[in-house]
């Protein structure tokens, strides 16, 4: 029933979604989908959590086989969002359209705003760590914010512009804009760089 919402979302949009939708692209009788969810809302808080658990487990399950150093832990949380079990077509166009609706509606405000904090405070945290090593001047916060906006935007991008968009492009974004951030962290092709065990040697 949940990946008919998704799929209901991505072709109609939240106003246009009904559960006879999601009932009749489930294969199941609308009065099964009426008992287990009694409401259009709940039914999509329901997807929401799906679709905010499904991308947490993907950035932890990442960032866990990762490296240990700050570069490679901070390159697996920033690819993670164009990892293809996440940034699918039909996903993100249900994601958006229930970001649409979180505005006045306090549930989905909720959960959406969970599956950021998680992601925010990781990120910030790896900003820090990559502050201290190389003494860079920025604030650790705002650059975990702009990167988080800049990977929202290339969600964006790839949900208005389907396949002519590449999702080989927006890394490419990610990668140039590591190296700009993070010169000491990231050669220009956005490898990371062996600089912090270098300097740890020295000490």
């Amino acid at each position: 029933m949940i990946n008919a919402t998704i799929d209901s979302l991505a072709k109609r949009g939240y106003a246009a979604t009904t559960l006879a939708d999601v009932a009749d692209g489930a294969g199941l009788s609308r009065g099964i989908v009426n008992f287990h969810f009694t409401s259009k809302d709940n039914l999509l808080s329901e997807t929401i959590r799906y679709l905010q658990d499904e991308y947490t487990a993907n950035w932890q399950a990442m960032v866990g086989k990762a490296r240990a150093d700050t570069a490679s832990q901070l390159l697996a949380m920033v690819t993670a969002d164009l990892d293809r079990k996440i940034c699918t077509q039909r996903k993100l166009a249900a994601w958006f359209a229930l970001l649409t609706e979180a505005k006045t509606k306090p549930t989905y405000q909720k959960l959406a705003w969970e599956r950021d904090d998680k992601y925010r405070t990781t990120l910030a945290a790896i900003c820090k760590a990559a502050k201290l090593e190389a003494g860079y001047a920025f604030d650790a916060q705002s650059t975990a914010d702009a990167i988080y906006a800049m990977q929202e935007g290339l969600w964006l991008r790839m949900m208005l512009f389907g396949k002519a968009y590449k999702r080989e492009t927006a890394l490419k974004v990610v990668l140039d804009t590591l190296f700009t951030i993070f010169p000491k962290h990231f050669a220009d092709d956005g490898t990371p760089s062996e600089f912090k065990a270098e300097d740890q040697s020295r000490r």
